[in-house]
């Protein structure tokens, strides 16, 4: 065989092949064993489902029509380089399918993981009751895995996904070292924060407030320097909305670093110094929900790491900056953004139960019961044990097994629901069924 017909041959070996390997990749409904109550929400396996299936539709038919061109006229007088071109960009589609299935697959393969597995499904359940802004945002699916590293990450529906694809569902990285304690909701509900920002457009919305200047008597560097860390400025003030003290004391938890980490303000970084961004957690709060338990973390945290002991230019931009907080908060709460038709932001996230006086009342009536606790959203529960923890009620063992039993709750819970859903759809359509078989069945 001359070197120009086995190319082209081996070229469509090498496609036939891809096509192989291409039909291995098997939907997850088919090869994930998992517990019904650590699987997906319906939704979001439907979602995950028709994108995955959809790209590798789209790839077959690729392969298939490449198979026809090589195998046909214009295929057989082409010239090598051209057939290699063609299946080069084939086998580059290919990879892009492989990286999309391993996304899922990370957050997927960790449901069949002993009691991790429904401790996932039950924080999707709470990741959607924090989204959630009735009225107001129609909220993608989520879904939650772990990872190592203190901190969390959000991968936002509709966003781009390698090769341009939109991503069907939210996907939440949760600090496996966090599992269990209340301080995981924190970290949930901040990335919950980016995806419900992203929703209403509050980040663009906000940096073109806060370009009209600060108010008198604020330094302009360290309003400057609040706008660039808006974005997570923002997901901060979602979970302090959503959670009250639990955010704070989480963040703290989250950022507790070498004093240089701590202070120090990177350049073009869009998260603040953690210093900052622990006092401004606080007036965040201070201002949602007033009550002297933020003044209190405020100080706790001080003592932790003591500002006076930086250089004088250092000391100065904290100080700058804390000056600004009242001014920057009041803007912030203030703000009436085109996706809340008007609404005042602070009034949109803040709910009156979670005040921490009102959480310590809840836990009290509640008397940590957890057929209590079940009862209520799982932001609240949340909230409402993060709270008890501060206030010296509840010890860490006791919160580690309630909050425990609480995923899995949860996650029984919105297996049982579709479980339910269904069955009335079925019982609905043997009805109908019934009902259109009568006359024929009387006559």
């Amino acid at each position: 065989m001359t070197p120009e017909p086995f190319a082209l041959w081996n070229l469509e070996q090498e496609a036939r092949a891809l096509l192989c390997r291409l039909g291995r990749v098997k939907s997850f409904a088919m090869q994930e064993t998992m517990v019904p109550a650590a699987s997906l929400s319906v939704e979001a396996q439907a979602a995950i489902e028709r994108f995955l299936t959809s790209g590798r539709r789209r790839l077959r038919r690729q392969v298939h029509r490449f198979l026809r061109w090589i195998g046909g006229p214009r295929g057989q007088v082409a010239t090598p380089a051209e057939a290699q071109r063609r299946f080069t960009l084939l086998r580059l589609q290919f990879n892009i399918v492989l990286s999309h299935f391993d996304i899922f697959s990370e957050a997927l393969s960790q449901r069949s993981e002993a009691d991790n597995g429904v401790w996932l499904a039950g924080l999707d359940v709470c990741a959607q009751d924090a989204l959630a802004v009735p009225g107001v945002l129609r909220a993608p699916a989520v879904i939650c895995y772990l990872a190592r590293g203190p901190g969390a990450a959000i991968r936002r529906a509709r966003t781009r996904l390698p090769g341009g694809e939109e991503n069907p569902v939210a996907i939440i990285r949760v600090p496996r070292e966090r599992m269990v304690g209340s301080g995981i909701a924190s970290s949930l509900v901040h990335e919950v924060g980016h995806q419900g920002a992203a929703l209403l457009d509050l980040v663009a919305s906000l940096r073109r407030d806060l370009l009209h200047g600060p108010p008198a008597g604020v330094a302009p560097g360290a309003w400057t320097l609040l706008r660039r860390w808006i974005s997570e400025i923002v997901a901060d003030l979602w979970s302090v909305a959503r959670l009250g003290t639990t955010s704070t004391a989480g963040l703290i938890n989250v950022v507790s670093l070498p004093a240089p980490f701590v202070f120090r303000i990177v350049p073009g970084d869009p998260h603040p110094a953690p210093y900052a961004r622990v006092k401004l957690s606080a007036a965040l709060g201070a201002a949602l929900y007033p009550h002297p338990q933020w003044r209190r973390l405020a100080r706790m945290w001080e003592s932790f790491y003591d500002v006076e002991r930086l250089a004088g230019p250092e000391r100065l931009i904290f100080a700058a900056l804390e000056a600004a907080f009242p001014a920057f908060v009041d803007r912030l709460l203030a703000h009436r953004p085109p996706s809340l038709g008007g609404h005042r932001l602070g009034d949109a996230l803040a709910s009156p139960d979670r005040r921490p006086e009102r959480l310590a009342a809840l836990f009290t009536e509640s008397g940590g019961a957890l057929r209590a606790l079940v009862k209520a959203p799982p932001t609240l529960a949340f909230a409402m044990l993060g709270q008890a923890r501060l206030d010296g009620r509840l010890t860490p063992e006791r919160e580690s097994e309630l909050l425990a039993k609480l995923l899995r709750h949860w996650a029984w819970r919105a297996t049982v629901d579709v479980g339910e859903v269904c069955a009335a759809a079925r019982e609905r359509r043997a009805r109908v069924r019934a009902h259109e078989r009568a006359p024929a069945l009387v006559a």
